[in-house]
């Protein structure tokens, strides 16, 4: 059977990346005027050459996004179920060698939690849990998804990549949509920032997306943790591997996010820096390559960054998150996955996207047309 992998294993990283930096103001202009853009004109919107086209790609970017989408953004919550983790990852705090209290919970925990998230009105919630095969495998997948199903429209989840079998048996628990994000698309660096665990196994995670599609999951998410390597090339590579999807496995839909790495216990540096005007040309680069996909934004970012993307491309938010388990009610000084930025509540969220003039959406829209 073949996979994403047998297309990235004709790249070359050096290469891709030297011919990224070797754009030009041309490249741009003729990637800009184009009706259907090719990986080639990605290359362009994302390289140091397309800085002075912020402005008319931000506008583009928008018109595209209205076109699709109107202006609704969806509003969804993470509901972290546990921090254990048997992967050693050098950016995470949830970390197998970080000596901290690892927490997951019960039944009686999720339901606590469920109820806070229903209060702040979301319909849509994204379950998380560190990789630890031996305490949140798929059985305790499926309770938590029996437990959380009637009370959500729409069900997300960020966990492990599992095998074709274990997604074959949780799609009929409710389950929507999977994030799995590589991390980095540098095969070397992969291996530096994960030492220890299954993780640590980078086809496997490659090959994840292809275990999705093969099992007929509604929507998958893909992405990369900004900062453990040089973005550009990182987030041409996530663009090569959602347009392989996209082809392969034509009845999924797809969402993209771009996480910037963010402080935690015992903190990597980013080995490169990200800044705000180049996040916002990487989010406009995505939408303007395509049309399609959903584009999510996390409270990693400011609320002044956070209030200003709303109308350049954005589809989905975040909002009043905790990533830690037991957070909204259960345990709120657990420890945390990471820091958040934005600590606004989801009303306030709500009304900055109104006053903005669009609305935000509490119930996943796929989920009202079926």
């Amino acid at each position: 059977m073949h996979s994403f992998n047998d297309i990235f294993e004709t790249y070359n990283w050096d290469e891709v990346k030297t011919s990224i930096y070797a754009k030009t103001g041309a490249d741009v202009e003729k990637a800009l005027s184009a009706t259907k853009r090719t990986l080639e004109d990605f290359k362009a919107l994302v390289s140091p050459a397309a800085a002075p086209y912020l402005e008319q790609m931000a506008q583009l970017s928008q018109q595209l996004t209205l076109k699709r989408f109107g202006k609704v953004i969806q509003m969804y919550v993470p509901l972290y179920l546990s921090n254990e983790c048997s992967n050693i990852c050098t950016y995470c705090g949830f970390s197998y060698d970080n000596k901290v209290r690892r927490k997951t919970l019960s039944p009686m925990e999720i339901m606590r939690e469920v109820a806070v998230i229903k209060d702040m009105g979301y319909e849509h919630v994204l379950l998380v849990t560190g990789e630890d095969n031996v305490t949140v495998h798929v059985d305790y997948f499926k309770k938590a998804l029996e437990l959380i199903r009637p009370h959500f429209a729409h069900i997300s989840m960020e966990v492990q990549p599992m095998d074709l079998e274990d997604y074959e048996q949780l799609t009929p628990y409710g389950l929507n949509t999977v994030l799995v994000y590589q991390e980095t698309y540098h095969r070397e660096d992969y291996k530096k920032h994960h030492p220890k665990g299954k993780k640590s196994n980078f086809k496997y995670r490659l090959e994840t997306p292809d275990r999705l599609g093969q099992a007929g999951i509604h929507k998958m998410g893909l992405g990369v943790l900004i900062g453990l390597e040089d973005w550009r090339t990182d987030c041409f590579f996530t663009a090569l591997h959602l347009n392989y999807l996209e082809k392969r496995y034509w009845q999924s839909k797809y969402s993209l996010s771009f996480p910037r790495l963010r402080p935690f216990s015992g903190g990597l540096e980013p080995k490169v820096e990200m800044n705000d005007r180049e996040l916002v040309q990487l989010i406009c680069a995505y939408r303007l390559f395509n049309e399609e996909v959903e584009l999510s934004i996390s409270t990693r970012e400011s609320p002044h960054f956070r209030n200003n993307i709303i109308k350049l491309g954005i589809t989905s938010i975040s909002a009043g998150s905790k990533t830690n388990p037991g957070g909204y009610a259960v345990e709120p000084e657990s420890l945390e996955q990471f820091e958040i930025s934005d600590e606004r509540s989801p009303a306030e969220i709500a009304r900055v996207i109104s006053q903005q003039g669009y609305e935000p959406v509490w119930k996943d829209w796929d989920n009202c047309l079926t």
